[in-house]
């Protein structure tokens, strides 16, 4: 009778365990299904945003009038594509240096300056070239050599420093052309004042809308192509400065390995 009272009493107690958690997985289910509701709206109204942000600029592109707008936006596409070739050079231009003036050191050690000049021929970027420039000099004296340094590494400056001007060019004429369409627009809103005879929001809004996206259009590309301009700058005096200090150290390897 107890065996039979305690086997009723742990089903009842099981059964009544399953319910509750039965009912917490519902109310897991419920709150779930709430979660998801509103994720799922939230992607598709963020999917509609993207879809009509993406509309209102094209529709705000057309009503600046291709005439304007698109001189600005081929400044702004060619500045890029200037601005992205000169950071690919620029990246495949860096190196570990210091990786570069042991592997030499050792080369001169093992093998003398043409297994140095080997060494320079099989790596890439501005520094390799300078000292491959100053090893081939040093039959000439440590003076030839440190002439030679010092010309390759303005060659490579100039080099590196190629296709700047056009990003400034770019900069400089973004702006510029948002300006004047901004002057056209107004003219354009004057002069339909001028044949309506009478100061209407209606007969200028149009110029005046032409005016601002221009403006704006032309200050949104030169702000781009800034950003991209002061980031090749600031990379180029990384690597000048990285090429002055390898100098130094290549005229201090050279002048040991000569008393030797």
């Amino acid at each position: 009778m107890k065996k039979l009272f305690l086997i009723l009493s742990v089903a009842l107690f099981s059964l009544g365990t399953v319910n509750a958690f039965a009912q917490e997985v519902a109310d897991v289910v419920e709150e779930t299904e709430a979660v998801v509701e509103p994720a799922e709206t939230a992607i598709a109204e963020t999917e509609i945003a993207g879809e009509s942000m993406h509309h209102v600029l094209m529709q705000k592109f057309l009503e600046g009038g291709w005439g304007w707008m698109l001189p600005v936006l081929l400044c702004l596409v060619i500045g890029l594509a200037v601005a992205i070739e000169r950071i690919l050079f620029l990246s495949l231009s860096t190196i570990n240096s210091k990786k570069l003036i042991d592997a030499v050191e050792e080369a001169l050690r093992t093998g003398g300056i043409e297994a140095a000049k080997d060494v320079c021929r099989e790596t890439r970027g501005p520094i390799a070239s300078i000292y491959y420039q100053g090893l081939d000099r040093y039959e000439q004296g440590l003076d030839a050599v440190e002439k030679a340094v010092v010309s390759y590494g303005s060659v490579q400056t100039g080099q590196m420093e190629s296709g700047l001007s056009w990003i400034g060019l770019f900069i400089a004429l973004a702006p510029m052309l948002g300006f004047m369409g901004t002057v056209v627009g107004m003219i354009g809103a004057f002069d339909a004042i001028q044949a309506a005879g009478d100061i209407s929001p209606t007969l200028v809004a149009g110029g005046i809308k032409v005016a601002l996206l221009t403006t704006l259009m032309g200050l949104i590309a030169a702000v781009i192509l800034q950003l991209f301009y002061n980031y090749i700058v600031s990379k180029i005096d990384s690597l000048v400065n990285d090429m002055e200090d390898s100098s130094i150290t290549l005229m201090d390897i050279l002048t040991a390995y000569n008393k030797k």
